[in-house]
């Protein structure tokens, strides 16, 4: 699914679109942003979250996370007096990609303009979640409880489901969990009527409309009817979060019934749909995404990173090994990450965690995705402690990180706010420069230290 999202893994921060989180009410909560994501008041919601500097999948293609200088919202003034029109419009572009007439017509019948849509479009003011903060959501007691019975209660499909696309069930569920809650918040949101609303408005006029004639391909297809097809605001749908081009090239009708349905209250094919996806990207089942580890004193913190890959024998020869002090199993090449720099919990991981990044690109998703995943299945938590002291730097932090970084002779080639590779190389090169520990962990202490 994937719409762009951002997460900065080198500051430990995740860029969060929405609303804040309320109280108790366990939602979605793919740090995501899908689309940057539609987020919901709700305690145990994971909001949508911004990966800094990296496009993410979720079966899909999440739109960029955009940044508050952008245009200015159509009024519903003139939304009102121009929808229709721009409805008349994408009726003979809709029809020329091979839509038909009646199709279309019934898919519009009775849709407005959603001024509503455009507010949270608009209002993805960004605040900033810690790693810790969305992990402590993502794989609390409360959602590994509730895995452990989704994963009871449709035990007879997902094994099914597992023989048939070879990834774990507890994968699955997990995907399941921090996409809808188990199903419990799919949205509401008529995906015509957002979408259209979301194309006429223009901002990502061109992404959406893509969207929007992919939603009429699968109302021509039958599998749904228009009134039928909900999801979040943004046009993400069902049970695991397809947004309707991810829906079209990997949805899978495994309840046999004709129909690939990823919205009604049975999750069937929403979760074989998820499977056939992960196992198209790659899926290596019996392989873990991810192993906690200890690192050596004296730890090369340049070997961090995501380019840099050994066996875990090789790892283990350098003394990095699993919590229990014995080498990681053979799982085939492995890099090390560091979340939150070297005060944080460290990880060996596998292909299987990029394979998880195909659905959303953010660390913290991916993250949560393979650690409730552990959880479900009876592992343990974590055993490293995160700087729970320190807070996400704000955007304007990051840009003055940037700048100030720059400046001192060590360029991060462009002020953007997004703590990307070229400023994590700054940050190393700044630390290293200081005598400080360079593991590119972009703190606020390092940006008083700049300052």
């Amino acid at each position: 699914m994937r719409w762009a999202v951002t997460l900065s893994a080198t500051s430990s921060a995740i860029f969060l679109a929405g609303t804040a989180l309320a109280q108790p009410v366990p939602s979605s909560i793919r740090p995501e942003l899908r689309p940057v994501t539609e987020t919901v008041s709700r305690a145990e919601t994971l909001l949508p979250v911004v990966v800094a500097n990296t496009t993410v999948a979720r079966p899909q293609a999440r739109p960029a996370v955009l940044t508050s200088q952008t245009s200015a919202p159509v009024e519903d003034s003139e939304a009102n007096a121009g929808f229709q029109r721009w409805i008349d419009g994408l009726r003979g572009r809709a029809l020329s990609a091979g839509i038909n007439s009646a199709t279309f017509d019934r898919a519009f019948q009775g849709v407005r303009y959603d001024p509503n849509v455009i507010k949270r479009d608009r209002n993805q003011s960004e605040f900033t979640k810690t790693i810790w903060e969305y992990l402590d959501s993502a794989a609390s007691d409360n959602r590994v409880s509730n895995g452990k019975d989704a994963l009871r209660a449709h035990d007879r499909v997902l094994t099914a489901i597992e023989a048939k696309y070879g990834v774990e069930k507890e994968v699955v569920v997990a995907v399941w969990g921090l996409e809808s809650n188990y199903g419990t918040f799919r949205g509401k949101n008529d995906v015509v009527r957002s979408l259209a609303t979301l194309a006429y408005d223009g901002r990502r006029g061109e992404f959406f409309e893509g969207q929007l004639v992919a939603a009429l391909r699968i109302l021509q297809s039958g599998d749904t009817s228009p009134r039928n097809m909900t999801g979040s605001w943004a046009g993400a749908m069902g049970h695991t979060q397809f947004i309707p081009t991810s829906y079209l090239d990997y949805a899978v009708d495994f309840a046999g019934d004709g129909k690939r349905d990823i919205w009604s209250d049975d999750p069937t094919d929403a979760l074989a749909s998820t499977a056939a996806y992960l196992s198209r990207f790659g899926w290596t089942k019996g392989q873990p995404w991810g192993v906690e580890v200890q690192l050596p004193r004296g730890f090369d913190y340049a070997t961090a990173n995501r380019k840099v890959t050994r066996n875990p024998g090789q790892w283990a020869n350098l003394g990095v090994v699993g919590v229990d002090g014995k080498p990681v199993p053979n799982h085939g090449a492995a890099s090390i990450l560091l979340p939150a720099g070297g005060q944080g919990a460290a990880f060996m991981i596998f292909k299987n965690f990029e394979v998880i990044e195909r659905y959303n690109a953010a660390d913290a998703y991916v993250i949560g995705v393979g650690h409730l995943s552990d959880r479900i299945g009876g592992g343990a938590a974590f055993q490293a402690e995160w700087p729970r002291g320190d807070r996400a730097l704000t955007f304007s932090e990051r840009q003055e990180m940037q700048r100030r970084l720059t400046a001192a002779g060590f360029s991060t080639q462009g002020v953007d706010g997004k703590i990307g590779p070229k400023t994590l190389e700054a940050v190393r090169a700044f630390q290293q420069a200081q005598g400080l520990t360079a593991d590119g962990y972009a703190s606020l202490s390092l940006l008083k230290r700049l300052r």
